[in-house]
């Protein structure tokens, strides 16, 4: 994928002096990019904060805190994820290995060479956007190539998946708590379609601020240019839009006209594209519980709804923890070249009854540590649970007197076992009824519907 400069990349310059700030801005501007500035590192944090940018060129001498004890801090704080070009009127050796073993990307005297700096900004973003890609390749990888699990549960998702990706017309909507695998069965379904060969483009819909997310989606034409979109990216393969109820109400309008008519304009064209794109969108809870909140379009739901497919929480299928263990054993050894290790009968068979309000991820991230922390072979149970702290108590239908033993559990579980027992009260006194169980704890429904399903608490089981 080549690097796209356009005003899409921001760039931060901080620097105290103004008619360096105001060069340097016109320079970059006139390439393209979005430019914020600061004067000094207190204002170059808000920056950070409110504009997020995606390179930033920092001068070193500045009154206050100087551009060297400010990366520093943003590195060991770990809010920044972008290079960072150190600019310097009074350079040294020592100064710019400093800068560099500090993190910073590049390091540039002053008076600046225009030309050398904007080729260093270039580089700089292109590394940048190589890492990220390295990053989601990594995870590409990581993942399975397909649902891993043999129980009936997993080899009947499997087969449905199978037919269901033999029909790329329709939309397929995939429900399931959060790390559940919901984009490994949206990649299963592609891989067995006869689109498998063209690209599968995934976009996490909530990631996106309202404003921008139609240009993202349909792309963009603007004085002859042309910026292509998800739409663009994905003709005759597959297009994955993750956490579909995040979508805002512009949004839905346009996704449902695209649907009905088959077609797409780019924002500011004119000319009908032919839409020859699969989708597949996925939601952590009922779709329907959004319509009825007003949330979500009726009948965007009816078109997104056709196939919807359920992917159960990990301990539905608890029988298939021991296979996941070991491919993630496996996988996570081959990936980062690890140490061998397994799990101990007794560590698997208390894995297998443990909760898993992560699901998969939760699994894949305690399979990840206990790797790199680890020094013997076996992984025992005791080691399990030093990692992931007192398991959760087993959740009672009905509402006792909360245990003293509450107060010695990890803050988490706690809070988790809190929120089962007061919900539970509530319902008890709404006699099941939800409405008024949102009235009574000030939630929104469909907040309160994602809260009881993490905490398995069913409310007809509370009706009179």
């Amino acid at each position: 994928m080549s690097l796209k400069l356009t005003e899409k990349h921001r760039i931060l310059v901080v620097d105290d002096e103004p008619d360096i700030r105001q060069l340097v801005s016109e320079i970059l501007q006139d390439e393209g990019y979005k430019v914020v500035v600061a004067e000094n590192a207190e204002m170059a944090r808000e920056q950070v904060r409110v504009s997020r940018p995606e390179l930033i060129l920092l001068d070193i001498w500045m009154p206050g805190e100087d551009g060297i004890s400010l990366l520093k801090s943003w590195y060991e704080s770990g809010v920044l994820g972008c290079p960072v070009i150190m600019m310097s009127g009074h350079g040294t050796i020592e100064t710019a290995v400093e800068a560099t073993r500090l993190g910073a990307y590049d390091f540039i005297e002053k008076p600046l060479s225009m030309a050398k700096l904007l080729l260093s900004v270039e580089h700089g973003l292109r590394a940048n956007q190589l890492e990220q890609e390295n990053k989601g390749l990594k995870k590409q990888v990581l993942a399975p190539s397909e649902p891993i699990g043999s129980s009936t549960a997993m080899r009947d998702l499997r087969l449905q998946s199978e037919r269901i990706a033999q029909y790329t017309d329709v939309v397929v909507t995939l429900y399931g708590e959060s790390g559940t695998g919901k984009e490994v069965f949206a990649r299963y379904i592609h891989g067995k379609s006869d689109r498998s060969n063209s690209q599968f483009i995934k976009s996490i819909v909530s990631s996106h601020t309202s404003d921008n997310f139609l240009s993202e989606l349909f792309g963009r034409e603007e004085d002859g240019k042309i910026t292509p979109g998800l739409f663009d990216e994905a003709q005759d393969g597959t297009l994955y839009l993750c956490d579909i109820p995040a979508l805002d109400a512009a949004s839905q309008e346009a996704l449902l006209l695209t649907l009905r008519d088959k077609n797409y304009t780019r924002l500011g064209g004119t000319n009908k594209i032919d839409l020859r794109v699969a989708l597949i969108v996925s939601s952590q809870h009922d779709l329907r519980d959004d319509v009825e909140c007003g949330r979500f379009s009726e009948e965007l739901y009816f078109r997104v709804n056709v196939v919807p497919l359920m992917i159960p929480a990990l301990r539905e299928h608890s029988e298939d923890v021991t296979e996941l263990l070991n491919f993630y054993v496996d996988r996570l050894i081959a990936l980062d070249g690890l140490p061998y290790r397994h799990f101990s009968v007794a560590a698997q068979n208390y894995l297998r009854n443990y909760r898993w309000l992560g699901n998969i991820r939760e699994l894949r991230n305690l399979v990840q540590r206990l790797l790199i922390l680890g020094t013997d072979t076996e992984i025992t149970q005791e080691e399990v649970e030093e990692v992931l702290g007192r398991s959760i108590p087993i959740f009672r239908q009905g509402v006792e007197k909360l245990p003293v033993s509450l107060f010695e559990l990890p803050l988490r579980q706690a809070r988790e076992q809190f929120e089962h027992d007061y919900l539970s009260y509530q319902l008890e006194q709404c006699a099941g009824n939800v409405s008024q169980l949102a009235e009574r704890v000030q939630m929104e429904r469909t907040h309160l519907y994602r809260k009881m399903r993490s905490l398995n608490i069913d409310p007809k089981q509370y009706s009179k």
